[in-house]
């Protein structure tokens, strides 16, 4: 079977995980697939937040439903887009660009210029929303990443944004929260999920070969 089937097979969202650290050659790993992850432009308009402290993950549980996998995990992620696109956001991006691949940049004003027009052109809300996607899509390569470290993750949505948000500063550092990632090992006595078959549409209904 092929390596990353194997790891999505293997992989489930934990609902109990065990407190034990993963090592952090793993954690490094998992982060480094994170920066790497595509994103509309090479933009990356959102920033991750890697949550050690316990003080503050007992502080995070309550405003996350007080899941115990906040608590439980060695690590969170909290993934937070960019509350707005701003020309400030797109001339850092361009600059590295041009240091990174050694070019000037007026070589690069035409893209330059497409940046600022599609982020001129939207609301905040609508360039808000457009990082939120970017940011799952960091967020689903995350997911196979810790998998294919045969580390448990378990994607979060249900959370207080706005007191989370409130709680790590998050609007001074001109970001909104999105979604959040426990990461550690399944603690499989006491996860009623963690001996079930895994359940997925069959595959005549999820694809439509043309």
């Amino acid at each position: 079977m092929n390596k990353i089937v194997e790891s999505l097979e293997w992989r489930y969202a934990s609902k109990r995980m065990n407190g034990k650290k993963v090592p952090a050659e793993k954690i490094n790993n998992i982060l480094e697939a994170i920066r790497l992850a595509p994103s509309s432009m090479g933009l990356q308009p959102y920033t991750v937040l890697v949550i050690e402290d316990e003080e503050l993950k007992k502080k995070i549980q309550p405003i996350a439903m007080n899941q115990p996998q906040i608590v439980e995990s060695s690590h969170l992620l909290v993934f937070a887009a960019w509350h707005n696109i701003t020309p400030e956001h797109i001339g850092e991006y361009i600059s590295h660009t041009a240091t990174v691949r050694n070019m000037q940049e007026e070589a690069l004003s035409d893209f330059k210029n497409t940046l600022l027009s599609i982020a001129e052109n939207n609301t905040q809300e609508q360039n808000f929303t457009w990082a939120a996607k970017q940011a799952y899509i960091a967020f689903g390569t995350a997911l196979v990443a810790a998998a294919a470290e045969e580390v448990d993750a378990t994607p979060m949505e249900g959370f207080n944004n706005a007191a989370l948000d409130e709680l790590l500063n998050l609007k001074e550092m001109g970001l909104r929260s999105v979604t959040l990632m426990p990461l550690g090992y399944r603690d499989t006595e006491n996860d009623w999920l963690a001996n079930l078959p895994k359940v997925r549409r069959q595959k005549e209904k999820l694809f439509i070969l043309q």
